[in-house]
């Protein structure tokens, strides 16, 4: 017999909870579990007159809306507030009745600008912490890496400006008149127009950048991201600019790692963006397995590269291919290390001079990078074959890392910022690496509620034990998948 529903009825009583509407595998029920802002209140306390003006939004409500939209690849604030007034689970996960009022989209606004990135920073910390407490963390093996994420500007608000008319307008002239380099010191020559750079008038924060250089520079914001290797979870992130070199975020992102977890590094994987020797010897110094593969030399190099010409640490000489040395001839700023020079007369006589030198430079120089000793051993490392443990950590670092990226940008919204300015940019990295780890501590507490000992039974059988009880039994690896 064919059924028939009534949909024109409007109920004026709903008998039961609204937690019982929710299915239980929804992932902002198993997230609750999980979620603790009871500090909350009084980390934002200060931001509020105890005394004056109308009550503000409950702060655990407002941080739990943004987190029910970015659980839901929502970013935007209009759009999270249209949902909510009709997604049962978002307005339970908040809070709210069915019959009181959301608040409005600009209320989210106002709170961001009021509180500042750094609260929202101690929100994603308190999630590290919390996957810390679980189990989740080991602490040891870290996988840095860096992703860019485009900038919510249009391309007609770009524009060119000059770059030395940038530093008349913001450096003083006794200062400007100091950084000048003096005489004789490699820089552009005379005469030489400076290039131009381009910017963004609504977003004067995001640069132009790229991640490969047969694409086009785009206004974009730098994410560096530190993954631990045990669960996958965020350890540490921070947001920078797109022209920022993720090399030299290194040093930083290590030391609130291991102040975060408590542990020290043993194991750091990243890319070849941070082959740098400094990081190189930083690694060395605190006792710390360095997987970065070098980067490669330039195939069509137009003279000889330095990497051939041979140094001596012990003694702290240089000697070119064709045997000539190369003395000391001052320090250099950018890279930093010592300049060596070989003499004019033993270049214009050295057979090699047409492949080593310009047409116009009369002795051949080079600098000898600080930490060259150990780029050096890391070069011979390589060149020697990794062996079976750390090629796993590189494999591993290659699915851990960019994978975290892949799952942010595509389910979480974060290929493009949402709002403009850094510290707006810095909040939805906040916000997306704690929906993540907060993803990973329910998915560890369901499986903890069901145990690791489930038989693993075909699916059919789920079926017949759905067809036969009179209530629904919903599989746990099913639950588990949900949660993932």
């Amino acid at each position: 017999m064919v059924g028939e529903q009534d949909r024109w009825q409007e109920d004026l009583f709903v008998a039961g909870p609204l937690r019982d509407l929710i299915p239980e595998d929804h992932i902002l029920k198993r997230v609750d579990q999980v979620l603790d802002l009871s500090w909350l209140r009084g980390e934002v306390q200060d931001c509020y007159c105890a005394d004056k003006g109308r009550p503000s939004i409950d702060p655990e409500s407002a941080v739990r809306l943004m987190l029910a939209g970015y659980f839901s690849g929502i970013v935007h604030d209009r759009k999270l507030m249209r949902e909510a007034q009709v997604n049962l689970a978002i307005r339970w996960f908040a809070g709210y009745r069915l019959h009181e009022k959301l608040p409005d989209h600009s209320s989210l606004t106002h709170i961001r600008q009021r509180w500042g990135a750094e609260r929202f920073r101690r929100i994603f910390e308190r999630t590290v912490q919390a996957c810390v407490q679980a189990g989740l963390v080991s602490g040891e093996t870290v996988h840095v890496d860096a992703t860019l994420v485009r900038a919510d500007v249009s391309w007609e608000s770009l524009t060119r400006r000059h770059v030395e008319q940038v530093l008349e307008e913001n450096c003083e002239p006794t200062a400007a008149k100091e950084e000048e380099p003096p005489r004789g010191k490699p820089g552009r020559p005379r005469g030489q127009t400076p290039g131009q750079k381009r910017f963004s008038t609504t977003d004067p924060d995001a640069t132009m950048t790229t991640n490969n250089n047969a694409w086009r520079l785009e206004p974009s914001y730098k994410q560096h991201t530190a993954v631990d290797d045990k669960a996958g979870v965020i350890i540490d992130v921070a947001v920078t600019t797109g022209e920022t070199n993720e090399g030299q975020q290194l040093p930083g992102q290590l030391a609130r790692v291991e102040a975060a977890t408590g542990i020290p590094v043993r194991t750091a994987t990243a890319d070849a963006g941070y082959a740098h020797s400094a990081n190189y010897q930083l690694l060395e110094e605190g006792a710390i397995d360095a997987v970065i593969p070098p980067q490669a030399a330039p195939r069509s190099a137009q003279h000889i590269p330095a990497r051939r010409f041979k140094y001596d640490a012990k003694h702290q000489t240089v000697q070119c291919p064709a045997g000539k040395p190369l003395y000391r001839a001052g320090r250099n700023k950018q890279p930093k290390g010592w300049r060596y020079r070989a003499r004019a007369c033993d270049c214009s006589t050295c057979p090699l001079r047409p492949r080593c030198l310009p047409e116009r430079a009369r002795v051949r120089a080079i600098v000898i990078v600080d930490g060259y000793e150990a780029l050096l051993r890391a070069r011979r490392r390589k060149e020697k074959g990794w062996d079976e443990q750390t090629r796993r950590h590189y494999d591993r670092h290659r699915w851990r890392v960019e994978g975290i990226h892949g799952e942010a940008k595509t389910q979480h919204g974060l290929r493009r910022a949402v709002r403009r300015g850094l510290a707006n940019v810095a909040i939805q990295s906040y916000l997306t690496a704690a929906v993540m780890n907060l993803k990973r501590l329910a998915k560890a507490f369901l499986i903890r509620f069901f145990g690791r000992g489930i038989p693993k039974r075909p699916r059919w059988t789920y079926r017949l034990i759905r067809l036969s009880s009179p209530t629904p039994i919903r599989s746990p690896r099913r639950i588990l998948a949900c949660c993932a």
